[in-house]
């Protein structure tokens, strides 16, 4: 079974969405993680909505700081705009998305982003 890191900075909107998407979508085939370099008290409540819309809860899932061996557990991370403050080991797979953070957004644009990740989950789904 792979394992699949999901990193951002505050683990509290892309990271948690992402990993709410490999949840459900891998259906126990993959181990899913997710971590951020300065995460949040709480998951972002517009991004808990969005991705209850999909009917994927992530309400309860708290923001975890991202450890080393988090990393070495992994056999791929993804990194959503965390820069150089996410750990690098050899060997793995690593793949930097490129999204808006959801931050301070309202639903529709975080509706975009939801969308956007659960595009690239799936497409990591068939490569893994």
């Amino acid at each position: 079974m792979k394992t699949v890191l999901f990193v951002c900075v505050h683990n509290a909107g892309r990271s948690q969405m992402a990993a709410g998407f490999m949840q459900t979508l891998g259906a126990g085939k993959v181990e899913v993680l997710s971590a951020g370099s300065a995460p949040k008290d709480s998951i972002n409540p517009v991004a808990v909505q969005a991705m209850a819309e999909v009917g994927i809860d992530i309400a309860n899932n708290k923001p975890k700081i991202l450890t080393d061996e988090a990393v070495i557990a992994s056999d791929v991370v993804i990194t959503m705009g965390c820069g150089d403050t996410c750990k690098f080991y050899p060997g793995k797979r690593y793949e930097d998305w490129q999204l808006d953070d959801p931050a301070g957004q309202g639903i529709e644009p975080v509706r975009i982003i939801r969308d956007e990740i659960k595009s690239r989950v799936e497409k990591l789904l068939s490569e893994i």
